[in-house]
Formats: C-alpha cells, structure tokens, sequence
C-alpha cells in the first residue's frame, strides 16, 4: 500500500467500512423481505452483539486500552459502529458520557426508498452493551432514545454510558 498517501489509505479504509455497512443492510432488507421485520431485527440483534464482543476484545488490544469508561469511549470512537457516523456527538457529563446520532444513514436511506424506520434499539442496545462489558462489567449503557421510541427532534439516538457502583 506504499502507493498510497495517508490520506488516500483514509478514504479507502473508510469505503471499506462503508461497503460492509452495505453488506449488513443488503442482508437485513433480504430476511426483512423474506420473513419479515421481526425476525430480520432478531437475526441483526444477535449478529451485532456477538459482533460488539469481538470488536471491543480486538480494539482493546490493538489500542492498548483499560477498563475505565474513558478508555471503552476511545474504544467506541473507533469502532465500525460509531467510527462513521455522520453528525454524532460526543458530550461529557457529570456521572457519564452521551453519544447522539443526529443523522443516520440508515434511517435516511430506508425513508428515502419508500420503508418504515429501522426499530434498530434492541440492535444497537445489544451492539453496545456487549461492548462494554468487554472493558468493564460496570458499565451501564442507557438508552435516552432510539427507534422504534418516539424520537426527539434533531437526533435519531441518545445513549447514555455511565460507570454503575458495586453491590
């Protein structure tokens, strides 16, 4: 890959992740399609919090991260989930840290062609909590919003990560 400027090997690793996010959704639409949106957002739920281990294990190690909630938010930031998402935001509070997705792709991509929106919480709530966990077993994910809730203006979801004291 000598070839390639650091720029250029940027956009390239960012249409890769791109391509598997299409990858991801072409399958969802196939079984959403097939046998329904119920049983395409059971598969996607067990596949992404399978998927939240492994990439919480293999970024861990790669970044040389911790256990607190500082070093998972790092984790997070890099993750093929959050990495990408156009207009997230990242607020720091006083017992934890927000993440908002103003924008979804997803979600704009389905409206665009006609479908209902993605009931994507269970997903991402598994997603994210298997994700934590690997840093940390005190970390609490918490859901603020996410479809199929109502939604808020000006954000398609909240979640809220917070470090949750022993019994």
């Amino acid at each position: 890959m000598k070839e390639l400027d650091d720029e250029k090997y940027a956009d390239l690793t960012f249409k890769h992740l791109r391509n598997m996010w299409a990858v991801d959704g072409l399958y969802y639409l196939g079984i959403e399609e097939r046998f329904g949106t119920e049983a395409a957002t059971e598969i996607d739920a067990f596949v992404w919090k399978i998927m939240g281990k492994i990439e919480a294990r293999k970024l861990q190690k790669f970044l040389n991260l911790g256990t607190d909630l500082d070093s998972m938010i790092k984790g997070l930031k890099y993750s093929g989930w959050a990495m990408d998402l156009e207009d997230k935001e990242w607020e720091k509070t006083d017992d934890g840290i927000i993440l908002r997705n103003v924008e979804c792709r997803v979600q704009n991509t389905r409206k665009k062609d006609g479908l209902d929106v993605f009931p994507c919480k269970v997903v991402r709530w598994g997603f994210l909590r298997s994700f934590a966990k690997v840093f940390n077993e005190n970390i609490e994910v918490l859901c603020n919003q996410c479809p199929p809730d109502e939604l808020e203006p000006g954000k398609w979801c909240e979640w809220k990560f917070i470090i949750s004291e022993d019994d």
